[in-house]
């Protein structure tokens, strides 16, 4: 399983093929949007794009992804309503931006049964993983 911490790259590694998007546990961004909503994601897309009229935008991750605009806010909606969208703005926090974005999760037998809650988040994952499908 993969914890994704950049909205912009992690989305790009999945489109690229880079990562699957069945690996991803969850992608913890320091975006606050809604990817259903036409004016955030007008918002989401010119900033990452490299399209910001107001050139706020220091990292365009998506500048190479021009024609590809629907296919970025589809994958977006999936993770979204698949519960892999976590977004700290949105409850007040502010994350930093990380240089890695990509981590392994590996749960092992016994830190499942040392760790009845993580054993049961762990559960309650691959329900909702299996559902969202």
């Amino acid at each position: 399983m993969k914890l994704g911490t950049s909205y912009s790259r992690c989305i790009r590694d999945i489109v690229d093929g880079v990562v699957n998007i069945d690996d991803v546990m969850v992608i913890v961004s320091r975006t606050d949007f809604d990817p259903e909503n036409d004016s955030h994601w007008s918002q989401i897309w010119e900033g990452y794009a490299g399209n910001s009229p107001l050139g706020m935008w220091s990292h365009p991750e998506w500048n190479n992804y021009q024609g590809r605009e629907q296919e970025f806010r589809e994958l977006s909606i999936k993770l979204k309503k698949a519960g892999k969208l976590h977004q700290p703005r949105q409850f007040g926090a502010y994350p930093q931006r990380m240089p890695e974005y990509w981590y392994d999760l590996v749960l092992t037998a016994d830190t499942l049964a040392n760790n009845p809650a993580a054993k049961k988040a762990f559960e309650n994952y691959k329900l909702i993983a299996g559902l969202a499908k």
